[in-house]
């Protein structure tokens, strides 16, 4: 099938967006490729569609562990075979999909960027026919970037095990330094980008500058119809927010990273349905999910950077028409940024500090861990050895850097199973215990290919199948997991630890310090960049555009600054206008105030009579005290 029939007999659509043809042809071609499509420009489609068209399996390098769940989803539902390999999964689960993507028909393999720095996958995937290789979130290579991973630097080591592999690297987000980056950082064998204007003409960027930030909020709530999200910046303020406009009446909910998966996908789908009006959320939502017509987007708090102020207000007005993205700021904003940049940079002790404390936190030896995923609760360990919570994210964030342990802020995994005998020894384990035939029957029914491969379970369902509650249910399956009859992997929904190198003494644990200085030279220029552009009184879409290169860009018209610039132009106007009319009245004879005021057409009374004061005040007219003359 050509490349179009692919996108038809699949996607169902009839034609490719803007630019996804060119850089599907670019991969198609062999060439290493950069990708810059805004955000809901359908990145997806230009390593999907072209993997679909060669031979072989496709890799796909992303962070987004949630976006990469619904994507294998989506290729599944399409009759396309897909699967994830991501933080958390057991050895014997990693090691059943990568003889999968070997020997079976997989055409894509999802993988988080830390898995790459396993000698097993990278071993497996000599051995995978391999037609491309696609790296979403490409920005987080560049050290530059936003949203630097280190994990990220590791992708280069594919092009040693597949040299002649083409690289799709795809981003929304991009300044000239980091397009550079991405580039040398990948091994690209020459230039090639496309990219997309980033200007988004139908969004109205508004910088609101308010000490009474939810009065406004109800402003613009009020005045705008139809869905939006408005963004804070922690987990409780999601939930207080929600609470405050649903008192006024709106139908809103809340959302973050700390909710059930389950939860999240409930409260996600009730907004996409439009039975809930407006979200309110933590940066956590919004990736991958496409909802055309969201009509504003409010930021109640300066973003981290610009970058990230432009992929969020980005979610609105996909449907290109209009749209508003809400900033809301006050100088008590710039304080707390700076208060937050404080945090965020721990010393060289407080990072030894927090690797001490969290090899104490799961009792590992020294010389023990390396390999070993744990479960995180950051609550619990900052409260356990009285630590900053963002202090020890950004430490953790350090640790990972130096390559001593990597860290996923949000891992979710759902329950799984295998069955770990076969069919005959199965068979006689029923046989000799007959209480436990039928809840092993109802597995047999409900779960085809768990002999082969580890299978999605839930509990919830089995419970109705089998009239057991869901605690009854994962009892039984822990016993069977504890009996070697399947192996029985319980869902999680937490951050994870990775530790990559065995427990080191502190003497032994070595931080960049240059490193550390550059990462907090990348984020006070970041910092910077997103103060100024809420300060500047210079068009908000020129800002954005100038901070990813796209200079000398035109006007737009329609955000806060260009209004404010019309309103003054059209006033200066209707001044003009009230001059020339009061001369001319004058101009037949005398006349008194009361006259004058209520025979000009121009205006309101308050400018009209402004107009009279600046007329006396240049000696163009004069008065008696009862008349006005020329």
């Amino acid at each position: 099938m050509t490349i179009t029939q692919i996108l038809q007999h699949y996607w169902r659509h009839d034609q490719f967006r803007p630019l996804q043809q060119e850089i599907i042809e670019s991969v198609m071609q062999g060439q290493d490729t950069l990708a810059l499509l805004p955000t809901g420009g359908g990145k997806s489609i230009c390593y999907q569609v072209p993997a679909m068209a060669k031979e072989g399996i496709c890799l796909v390098i992303s962070p987004l562990i949630a976006l990469m769940k619904d994507q294998v989803d989506n290729l599944k539902a399409k009759g396309i075979d897909a699967i994830a390999i991501v933080s958390g999964m057991g050895k014997r689960e990693v090691d059943i999909a990568l003889d999968n993507c070997i020997y079976g028909p997989v055409k894509f393999l999802y993988l988080s960027p830390e898995r790459l720095q396993s000698d097993l996958v990278r071993e497996r995937i000599k051995y995978m026919k391999v037609s491309l290789i696609a790296v979403d979130e490409a920005h987080c290579i560049s050290q530059w970037g936003y949203d630097f991973r280190p994990p990220y630097l590791h992708i280069a080591d594919l092009r040693q095990l597949l040299p002649k592999t083409p690289v799709l690297a795809l981003t929304a987000t991009a300044t000239t330094e980091v397009k550079a980056d991405i580039q040398e950082k990948l091994l690209f064998k020459a230039t090639n980008v496309f990219q997309l204007s980033f200007e988004r003409k139908n969004i109205s960027y508004l910088v609101q500058y308010e000490e009474n930030k939810l009065r406004k909020m109800l402003d613009i709530v009020r005045g705008v119809k139809g869905t939006g999200i408005i963004y804070v910046r922690s987990r409780k303020e999601t939930t207080e927010m929600a609470k405050f406009l649903t008192a006024y009446g709106f139908e809103a909910d809340y959302y973050h990273a700390g909710l059930t998966a389950d939860l999240r996908s409930a409260k996600q789908e009730q907004w996409k349905a439009n039975s809930t009006r407006i979200i309110v959320a933590t940066n956590a939502f919004g990736m991958g999910i496409d909802k055309p017509d969201v009509r504003f987007v409010i930021h109640k708090d300066l973003p981290e950077s610009l970058e990230a102020y432009y992929q969020e207000a980005g979610r609105a007005g996909r449907d290109e028409q209009k749209a508003f993205a809400v900033l809301l700021f006050n100088q008590a904003d710039q304080q707390k940024q700076e208060k937050k940049f404080e945090l965020s940079f721990p010393t060289l002790e407080e990072i030894k500090q927090t690797y001490h404390y969290l090899a104490n936190y799961y009792q590992l030896a020294y010389g023990a861990g390396e390999g070993l995923s744990f479960d995180l609760d950051l609550a619990e360990f900052c409260s356990r050895f009285k630590q900053d919570a963002l202090k020890t994210l950004n430490a953790l964030k350090f640790l990972e850097q130096a390559e001593y342990l990597s860290f996923n802020e949000s891992v979710f995994l759902p329950s799984r199973f295998r069955f770990e005998v076969y069919n005959e020894e199965l068979y006689n384990f029923q046989i000799q215990n007959p209480a436990w035939d039928p809840f092993i029957k109802t597995l047999l029914r409900s779960y085809g290919g768990a002999f082969d491969n580890f299978v999605r379970i839930r509990e919830f369902d089995v419970s109705k199948r089998t009239n057991l509650n869901v605690q009854q249910v994962i009892d039984a399956l822990q016993q069977l997991h504890d009996f070697g009859v399947l192996n029985y992997q319980r869902q999680t929904d937490k951050p994870q630890v990775t530790y990559l190198k065995p427990r080191q003494t502190s003497e032994h644990l070595l931080i960049d310090k240059r490193y550390m200085d550059q990462r907090k030279a990348v984020y006070q220029k970041k910092m910077e960049a997103i103060i100024a552009y809420a300060q500047h009184k210079q068009c908000r879409s020129q800002q954005l555009l100038a901070y990813f290169g796209e200079l000398n860009a035109p006007k737009c018209g329609v955000c806060d600054i260009c209004l404010q610039e019309k309103r003054q132009q059209g006033a200066g106007q209707l001044q003009e206008m009230i001059v020339d009319d009061i001369l001319q009245l004058l101009n037949s004879g005398p006349a008194d105030l009361e006259h004058l005021v209520n025979t000009i057409k121009q205006g309101q009374k308050a400018e009209r009579l402004t107009a009279i004061r600046q007329l006396l005040d240049s000696g163009r007219i004069k008065t008696n005290g009862e008349k006005y003359y020329l």
